[in-house]
């Protein structure tokens, strides 16, 4: 679960105040800024560029100029965006509910995004453009050949056969109130067969290892492109979602009001499923992320 913070970008209170004393100059890309510019922030992890980049190509092909902060720590994106140091970046719905805004889950992607959307509004004065239906999601993966032993589709079915499974945690995932706490106050309990703790960086090597079963997870994963693995449908919904979206400052928006039509060319045509493939072309094939971002953004 600690994986949270780096694929989302957590915001934390102790990186605000950190903020503050450093100062933004830090930041990739953001000294020098160009004020005729528009400034297309990222986060520090695979799919925070993939999206960034696609973002900045939509921006220049309606003929915006671009200048790209790529690579911000997620504990400092948000303030940057708030500071002015970037101008917009791709931020995920359940990170601003809970980790910027520090509200309640709420599991409807509609109420999450209405909701972010309103609160930065008013005390941010930023802007939410219209979130895609791609999702970086939690989740929980089986090996597919449990899957189909057990006749597994989704988290009650493997509820139900907890006791006949191998659970691979990564130990927060444990004790985390968004972790397994949370799981069984909303599915009841889980009676593994073995639980274990893992690096999060093994577990799919573990499940490949027949180690264990079932391991948590992000839906984007680069391995979910790999039929060994099948991520669960979470049926009673505990997690809330986390659909992209971009978050750009209100001036800038009025200032470049073609930023909403162009932007939305790309998050129109993202899925979960094909945001995915580009994670697993960069992670997994070893691809370059502007190569993979420029072949996707010339097919919309």
């Amino acid at each position: 679960m600690a994986a949270s913070i780096t694929r989302r970008g957590a915001l934390s209170l102790i990186g605000t105040a950190a903020l503050s004393f450093t100062g933004l100059t830090a930041l990739p890309g953001c000294s020098g800024k160009n004020a005729a510019a528009v400034t297309v922030g990222s986060k520090s992890f695979t799919e925070g560029v993939i999206l960034s980049e696609l973002y900045a190509l939509a921006l220049e092909d309606a003929g915006i100029p671009v200048e790209r902060a790529f690579e911000i720590s997620g504990s400092l994106i948000h303030a940057a965006l708030v500071e002015g140091d970037i101008d917009l970046y791709p931020e995920y719905t359940g990170t601003g509910l809970i980790s910027v805004l520090q509200m309640e889950p709420i599991t409807n992607p509609d109420q999450v995004y209405d909701t972010v959307k309103d609160e930065y509004a008013k005390q941010f004065d930023l802007v939410w453009l219209a979130k895609s239906e791609a999702a970086d999601d939690q989740g929980l993966v089986i090996r597919t050949e449990a899957a189909k032993k057990f006749g597994i589709k989704t988290i009650s079915d493997l509820q139900a056969h907890a006791s006949e499974l191998r659970f691979a945690s990564q130990g927060q995932f444990d004790e985390r109130s968004d972790g397994l706490p949370a799981l069984e106050a909303t599915y009841g309990p889980f009676d593994w067969a073995e639980h274990e703790v893992y690096d999060e960086g093994l577990k799919y090597q573990v499940l490949e290892n027949d180690q264990a079963d079932v391991t948590p997870a992000y839906t984007t994963e680069a391995q979910l492109t790999n039929d060994a693995f099948t991520l669960l449908e979470d049926d009673k919904h505990v997690w809330p979602p986390y659909n992209v979206a971009p978050v750009v400052r209100r001036e800038v928006l009025e200032a470049h009001p073609e930023i909403e039509d162009a932007l939305a060319r790309v998050d129109d045509a993202l899925t979960t499923e094909k945001l995915t493939e580009l994670n697993a072309r960069v992670d997994t094939d070893k691809e370059e992320y502007e190569d993979v971002a420029r072949d996707f953004f010339e097919t919309l």
